[in-house]
């Protein structure tokens, strides 16, 4: 299998994570676990290069089980979540855990050749850097409570980010509910777990985060992922990944 990662325009930071390329080059079906990670994508599906499907994700609360089949591709765009607003201008919280289906010319993807994978996030930069310079500007609150989230991995409580960022948490709770599917809390569960994969991929198999104790951690850990933290490490097969393809910082 390819898989590559590419990296947004400095001035999409706060609304997209990365690009990703998957390319099933083998001859067998690959099947995979995906754990939530706090981000939504935005999937182009191939079979044999060919453009086949357009999919938007919703937020994942728990792991998902995918199969790619031999000669199959994926192109995504893994956004943060202040993209739903100023982006894709759209809720994502009626398809939670699951996805919608978009047309084949959004973005007029059914024109775009997916050869030189470079190329392609360079008109996906412009495009987004586009829509985005059409906006009267960003939400101040919501910009400070997404980048304090990222920051601190949603290690904070409802409370404390809620007057951090002057916004009160009832809003902030009803924001998530309609723009998301979840509450806030719920949310920082997810990206606490996310963060600590990387602690679970070298090993470190007792909670750097903050958890109460291991049992509270291993609860959230199985809730979000179906795993425990032994069988993540193990990652048999690179089941998981997001695990395997995992890169130091």
């Amino acid at each position: 299998m390819i898989y590559k990662e590419f990296d947004p325009d400095t001035l999409l930071s706060d609304f997209v994570k990365n690009y990703w390329w998957f390319d099933n080059s083998t001859t067998q079906q690959l099947d995979f676990t995906i754990l939530p990670d706090g981000c939504f994508d935005l999937i182009i599906s191939f079979d044999n290069y060919e453009q086949e499907e357009i999919s938007l994700t919703g937020l994942w609360t728990k792991q998902v089980e995918v199969s790619i089949a031999p000669n199959r591709q994926l192109f995504g765009i893994r956004f943060k979540l202040l993209a739903v607003d100023y982006i894709l201008q759209q809720k994502i919280s009626s398809f939670c855990d699951s996805e919608q289906i978009k047309d084949n010319d959004f973005w007029e993807f059914d024109k775009t050749s997916f050869k030189d994978l470079e190329i392609v996030t360079e008109e996906l930069n412009k495009i987004m850097l586009s829509i985005l310079g059409s906006q009267k500007g960003i939400d101040s609150r919501k910009k400070s409570l997404f980048n304090l989230l990222y920051q601190t991995n949603g290690e904070h409580t409802v409370e404390q980010y809620s007057q951090q960022v002057f916004w009160t948490s009832r809003q902030i709770n009803r924001y998530f509910k309609d723009r998301f599917g979840i509450p806030l809390k719920s949310y920082c569960k997810i990206l606490k777990c996310f963060a600590s994969f990387r602690h679970i991929k070298k090993g470190q198999l007792y909670p750097e985060q903050n958890y109460f104790d291991q049992s509270h951690f291993i609860k959230d850990l199985k809730k979000h992922t179906g795993n425990n933290p032994t069988e993540l490490f193990e990652n048999k097969n690179d089941r998981f990944l997001q695990l395997a393809t995992m890169t130091e910082k």
